[in-house]
């Protein structure tokens, strides 16, 4: 089978596309024929080294595809069945293999591309929503990255309960896409400076809760946005990692909270993976959720997908196709 391949963390050229041994399913596994490939920022991470993974290694935690052969003691799929999974790596490949504890099997009417395009970052909406900090009618957020993938479903999220929307982002084509996605108010930093901005759209009082997925070059002025008891929200670190934080700027600030959380201890267990996958899957296919495709890639032209990642040029999912 084709798959890319990191031999020695770096940039997107570490990776490349070649031939690799199929895998054979061991007890609880399954393989999985790749029909579609999410790319996400944790990707980045594992790529260049700042998570760590032993090379060689295949990218990769998020796709959606068909069961091609299990091993022994599986149970919840069989062969056949259409699944998406996230969280373990190796999904930049033609065949990808998962515990199968980790797969999720796709409704009816959900097609495979869109089920990769949703399932890591649906939920990682949902959660930050749902749990993290739980929006509520009358609750204000202010949302980096209001035009990426996560950003334009926390958008429509926070829509839903009637919570205040304020987006974050770098252009005029951005900012419009974060209105269509609902946002009450959007800020475009490259202009405009989004403490200030935010300042003034709150009259002074702050936002409840900040969404932050960029990190350090954030940081600090999204801790500027809480009001009193507010909560900054970090999900990501696409500028860097934050540098270590003095705990009495929190009782500075107005005895805010700051948390940093992460997918994998909001599905902890199976049954908690299933529900939030099912909300997710389900608002999706009911046309509830629009997740934007920025664009489909052949799986070889995985660099460039990074690339257009990192550089700030996407505007919602980038898919990879075997």
């Amino acid at each position: 089978m084709k798959a890319i391949r990191v031999h020695k963390t770096g940039g997107p050229e570490a990776m490349t596309y070649q031939d690799s041994p199929e895998p054979a399913p061991g007890p609880g596994e399954a393989v999985v024929k790749i029909d579609a490939v999410g790319v996400n920022y944790i990707d980045v991470y594992y790529r260049s080294g700042q998570y760590p993974a032993t090379p060689p290694f295949t990218v990769g935690q998020e796709a959606a595809g068909t069961v091609e052969s299990v091993g022994p003691d599986v149970e919840g799929v069989s062969v056949g069945d259409r699944v998406a999974y996230e969280g373990v790596l190796g999904a930049y490949a033609e065949l990808s293999l998962v515990p199968a504890h980790k797969l999720v099997t796709l409704p009816e009417g959900l097609d495979a591309r869109l089920a990769a395009a949703v399932l890591l970052q649906g939920m990682t909406s949902h959660y930050l929503v749902k749990d993290t900090f739980r929006l509520s009618a009358g609750d204000t957020a202010l949302i980096h990255a209001a035009a990426g993938g996560v950003g334009l479903l926390l958008i429509q999220m926070a829509a839903k309960v009637g919570a205040r929307a304020i987006g974050t982002v770098s252009t005029q084509e951005k900012a419009a896409l974060a209105r269509s996605a609902g946002a009450d108010e959007v800020i475009i930093y490259s202009e405009q400076d989004f403490e200030t901005e935010t300042g003034r759209l709150t009259n002074g009082q702050g936002v409840d809760v900040v969404y932050d997925s960029v990190g350090r070059a954030t940081f600090d002025k999204s801790l500027a946005c809480l009001r009193p008891r507010g909560t900054l929200a970090l999900f990501g670190q696409s500028s860097g990692t934050v540098e270590p934080l003095n705990l009495q700027r929190l009782n500075s600030a107005g005895s805010v909270f700051v948390t940093r959380p992460s997918l994998v201890h909001h599905t902890l267990t199976r049954d908690e993976l299933l529900q939030r996958a099912a909300d997710v899957f389900g608002m999706a296919a009911g046309g509830n959720l629009h997740v934007r495709i920025d664009s489909e890639r052949p799986l070889a032209e995985a660099a460039d997908a990074h690339r257009r990642l990192e550089g700030r040029q996407s505007a919602g999912k980038l898919l990879l196709i075997p």
